[in-house]
């Protein structure tokens, strides 16, 4: 008896190894199942542009620090040169370097090279609707809508610079009720700039002490932050698997949401009072837009693609003009003499009882280095927005097929020390050649070809307005015993991190 028993226990130990032994064989070999079609799907092509190793599934996913992926790459371009290669999970990407590659690859070849690719994350909020992120026929029927109507309601016009200098004088008067007292300018320039676009695609402005305004754009502020973290460029790689975790691309899905829910409330709010006859604003202008083609189930004039035009408007028309002016205080800030500099030519050309106007900006070339200056260290879209390969093509004799994503190293362009004296300075003698304003080819903030920003003409002329208005009445100063910095947040845009000024009035 007790031989049988061993010799049941020795087989059930012989099947339960055989039965361990089967699942480690059946693990191997998916896994190894895995590798290889990763390894098949991730082959390159011939003549594809060099890039460093890649890992099965994640690409170079690891290579990049998610705080500063714009300097991480920058060791590629001095290993590869101008144009190399990465993967990022399953996207296929080239990084274009220096101005005539930029030039060909974004204005020369703007038919190959033209449309955006989708991200998982960004096609869970807005499908392919909107401006800032749709391709094709699509692209280019709202593209061309808005320009019209932004022409429309005053881009370039005079009345809207009386607006930019009428929300100028408010937010002026919101930091002198400060007193000199330390303060973070991070949410009333928010306002100020976003009362702007607001005016044209809302048709009304907002109190800086509205609460739910304000709510709105923390919640913008709060998707900039998190739609570049790991969490969802996670989500981008493996959509179907990250999506059922807890995370912070959970909380973003959440925030973009509630700011279309405020856009399609102010929609419903439209037509209550609408008049064809007289369209007020974007909203107005889009609607009748939307009659033409009613009925029409291809059209791309419907009310989703309204509400993700007007948040692109409203999104773009806020954050990379405020952002930009954050850096241009902390500048000043960290730069008094330049500071000074600014205010002799206020003074001369202006004075500081009249509101400065676009038509003086021929007139201070110093200023306007200074806003160039600003921009370029500054450095907000330091990839520049994405865009995609249509078609197969080539560039730099490399072939590129259809769906390659490009990214445009504006990093490397703004800091190419054969090009600039300083370039990790804050010097506004780039831009000024024997005290004139000097315009520069290899300077790209707004891109360039048919993708480039479509609000370039407002961003310049708030920049200059806002900017002066500032130097024209306050003085910025660190508060005492506390150190300013340059360092960055790195988001959907390059933002200062928080910080605190005291703006003190010019006598």
């Amino acid at each position: 008896m007790a031989v049988l028993v061993l010799l049941t226990g020795v087989g059930s130990l012989l099947a339960a190894s055989w039965a361990g032994c089967r699942l480690q064989v059946l693990l191997l070999g998916a896994v190894s199942f895995l590798l290889l079609t990763s390894f098949l799907k991730r082959r390159h092509p011939k003549n594809y542009p060099p890039g460093p190793r890649r890992l099965p599934f994640l690409g170079n996913f690891f290579e990049l620090d998610v705080e500063q992926s714009h300097l991480s790459l920058q060791k590629f371009v001095k290993q590869y040169g101008n144009l190399f290669s990465l993967d990022i999970g399953n996207l296929h990407c080239v990084v274009v370097s220096g101005l005539p590659l930029i030039k060909e690859a974004l204005a020369h070849k703007d038919q190959t090279i033209v449309n955006r690719p989708v991200f998982p994350a960004r096609e869970h909020i807005f499908k392919k609707n909107g401006l800032i992120m749709s391709s094709g026929q699509l692209w280019k029927e709202q593209r061309r809508f808005a320009l019209t109507t932004l022409r429309n309601f005053g881009l370039g016009k005079k009345n809207l610079e009386e607006r930019i200098q009428e929300e100028a004088h408010y937010l002026c008067e919101a930091i002198e009720e400060m007193k000199g007292k330390p303060f973070d300018p991070h949410f009333k320039i928010n306002n100020a700039v976003s009362n702007v676009i607001c005016s044209i695609t809302f048709g009304e402005r907002f109190e800086y002490q509205d609460a739910q305004f304000q709510e709105l754009l923390r919640l913008l502020d709060e998707t900039m932050c998190l739609e570049a973290g790991r969490w969802c460029q996670l989500y981008n790689m493996c959509p179907a698997i990250v999506k059922f975790l807890p995370g912070s691309h959970q909380t973003l899905f959440r925030d973009w949401n509630k700011l279309k829910s405020f856009v399609a409330q102010m929609i419903e709010k439209h037509k209550e009072d609408w008049d064809p006859e007289k369209p007020r604003d974007f909203i107005d202008a889009y609607l009748s837009e939307m009659t033409k083609y009613s009925g029409n189930t291809t059209s791309s004039f419907h009310e989703e693609n309204l509400v993700c035009s007007t948040l692109d408007l409203f999104f773009a028309g806020t954050e990379t003009t405020s952002t930009t002016l954050r850096w241009a205080l902390l500048y000043m800030a960290l730069y008094p003499e330049i500071q000074e500099k600014v205010q002799a030519e206020i003074d001369r050309v202006i004075g500081q009882s009249q509101p400065p106007t676009t038509a003086k900006r021929e007139l201070m070339p110093y200023t306007n280095a200074v806003i160039h200056e600003v921009l370029r260290m500054g450095n907000i879209v330091p990839l520049n927005v994405p865009r995609e390969v249509t078609f197969d093509t080539t560039l730099a004799g490399y072939h590129l097929p259809k769906g390659t994503l490009v990214l445009t190293n504006l990093t490397a362009l703004h800091t190419d020390p054969a090009k600039w004296a300083t370039p990790d300075t804050f010097n506004p003698e780039h831009f000024l050649e024997n005290g004139q304003f000097r315009k520069r080819d290899d300077f790209l903030p707004f891109s360039i070809g048919k993708r480039a920003c479509l609000g370039e003409q407002l961003a310049r002329s708030e920049l200059f307005i806002f900017f002066t208005s500032f130097l024209q009445k306050f003085t910025f100063k660190a508060p005492a015993n506390e150190k300013l910095s340059t360092k960055f947040r790195m988001g959907i845009t390059l933002s200062p991190v928080s910080y605190r000024l005291c703006a003190v009035p010019r006598g």
